[in-house]
């Protein structure tokens, strides 16, 4: 690995997880706004929250335990602070999100499946107030969740194509 490089298995969970925080904000978008799809995009919807949800859990675990390239020595120490608040606010969506929606799901009644009949307990009661509270909430995070990666692919493409400074090159593939 080079040394401004993250470590290979960030890079791959990084743009694994970028493709399905995409696909997953864009069945969000479909739920709620077509009722002929409606049933099979929860459907998938589920298991891709899952699945985030477990590799945000192993990205954490990897970030955590692995070295990461500094920022560039030149960079404004305010664009470096909102880069680490905005990866903080990153791994946090990246983990409330799913288990947000896990647990409007269980206070709604609704089971949790995976496909091929794995259904995950539920994580709470049956609660209509809780759900209330939280069906709202999952909808806010997740706005918030694609503001956040708008703003996120702005700053990376300010860093690679303006500044040039490697960070963007520091999560790629290429040399």
């Amino acid at each position: 690995m080079m040394k401004d490089q993250f470590h290979i298995v960030i890079r791959l969970l990084h743009w694994l997880m970028a493709l399905a925080i995409f696909t997953m904000l864009f069945v969000g978008a479909g739920m709620v706004s077509s009722v002929a799809n409606r049933d099979w995009l929860y459907d998938l919807h589920k298991p891709l929250g899952i699945t985030i949800l477990v590799l945000a859990i192993l990205r954490l675990v990897v970030r955590l335990s692995s070295r990461t390239p500094p920022l560039p020595s030149n960079m404004p120490l305010f664009m470096q602070l909102v880069a680490k608040l905005s990866h903080v606010l990153l791994y946090g969506l990246m983990l409330a999100l799913p288990m947000i929606g896990w647990l409007m799901l269980s206070a709604g009644g609704y089971p949790v499946t995976l496909g091929g009949g794995i259904e995950l307990p539920a994580l709470v009661a049956k609660s209509n107030s809780l759900y209330a509270v939280l069906r709202p909430l999952h909808t806010l995070l997740a706005y918030s969740l694609l503001l956040l990666v708008l703003g996120h692919m702005a700053a990376a493409l300010f860093h690679g194509l303006i500044r040039r400074d490697g960070v963007l090159r520091s999560i790629t593939f290429g040399k």
